[in-house]
């Protein structure tokens, strides 16, 4: 993290301010969700529409703090026209990069989006609708 009086970058605080990507995503073929309000206070649920191995749109949906909004907005904007093998490099690492950093105790919310990206991915490769269809995202 770098050193600044604010704990969130004016990247962080832009993503969470003006979310991309927010909502459900009709066509989605790849559906993941990561964290539960069961055991936490967080739960992301991504949504991807893949064609021809790239990632044509992406969309999220969260319940969390403004990091967790934030990861997952940046994703879906790092996750749009990326080849599928792409999509699946990105780590949390790279996301908190992006961000300009987060205060030590907000990094699990990059972990859980890489988490909803990485199941939304092995959902489409095994052809599964995941939650399309359900009260989810899709």
């Amino acid at each position: 993290m770098t050193t600044r009086e604010q704990p969130y970058s004016a990247i962080v605080l832009d993503h969470f301010a003006a979310p991309r990507n927010l909502g459900r995503l009709p066509g989605a073929n790849g559906h993941g969700v990561a964290g539960d309000l069961v055991t936490g206070a967080t739960r992301i649920e991504m949504a991807l529409r893949i064609d021809g191995g790239v990632v044509r749109d992406a969309r999220f949906r969260a319940i969390g703090c403004s990091a967790t909004i934030a990861a997952a907005s940046l994703a879906t904007t790092l996750l749009i026209g990326r080849p599928v093998a792409e999509a699946a490099a990105l780590t949390a690492d790279a996301l908190v990069a992006a961000l300009d950093g987060l205060p030590p105790e907000r990094l699990y919310a990059p972990a859980l989006v890489i988490e909803a990206t990485a199941a939304a991915l092995a959902a489409w490769r095994s052809g599964e609708e995941g939650l399309a269809g359900k009260e989810g995202i899709g």
